[in-house]
C-alpha cells in the first residue's frame, strides 16, 4: 500500500436532461442516469447502484487482503448487495445495506475461520466504514464441490 493520504478524483459531465458521463483517470467512461424509480431510463448505472457497487467492490478487495493476511484460502466469492431507500425524518436515504456473500472455500477450510474473515472484511472496508447507513452481513460458506 502507498503511504496515506490517498486522493481520488472523478469527473462528471452532463446537461439539463439525459445521461451523465462519469470518468476517472485511466478508466473507461461510465454512463449514468436516474433509476426508473426516479423516472430514469433504467439502462444506465444509477447513483444508487453505483453506491452499492462501491460497497461490493470494496468488500471484495478488502476480503482478498484480509484472507491473505489471515491465511484463509477461498476459491470464489459471489456477492449480492441490496440497499433499501426510504424516507425518514423528511429525508430520503439508504436505510440499510445487506451484503450476502457466498464464499466458496477449499475442502479442509474451517467454516468458522472463513466466517471471521468475511466479518473482518465487512468491518475493514473503507467505503462501508464511511457510510452512516447500517450494513448487515448475511454470509454463506460453501465447500468446494
Amino acid at each position: 500500500m502507498k503511504p496515506l493520504p490517498h486522493r481520488y478524483e472523478v469527473v462528471l459531465s452532463g446537461g439539463t436532461t439525459g445521461y451523465a458521463a462519469t470518468s476517472a483517470k485511466g478508466c473507461p467512461n461510465l454512463a449514468s442516469a436516474p433509476p426508473p424509480e426516479f423516472d430514469g431510463p433504467g439502462d444506465a448505472w444509477s447513483p444508487e447502484e453505483l453506491l452499492l457497487a462501491a460497497v461490493a467492490t470494496c468488500f471484495m478487495f478488502t476480503l482478498r487482503a484480509v484472507a491473505q493476511v489471515s491465511r484463509v484460502d477461498f476459491i470464489s466469492l459471489e456477492l449480492t448487495v441490496e440497499g433499501t431507500v426510504d424516507r425518514r425524518d423528511g429525508r430520503m436515504r439508504f436505510m440499510e445495506i445487506v451484503l450476502r456473500p457466498r464464499l466458496q472455500v477449499p475442502v479442509g477450510t474451517e467454516p468458522e475461520r472463513a466466517l471471521r474473515v468475511l466479518e473482518k472484511a465487512e468491518k475493514s472496508c473503507i467505503v462501508s466504514a464511511s457510510l452512516a447507513t447500517p450494513i448487515r452481513l448475511e454470509p454463506e460458506i460453501a465447500r468446494e464441490p
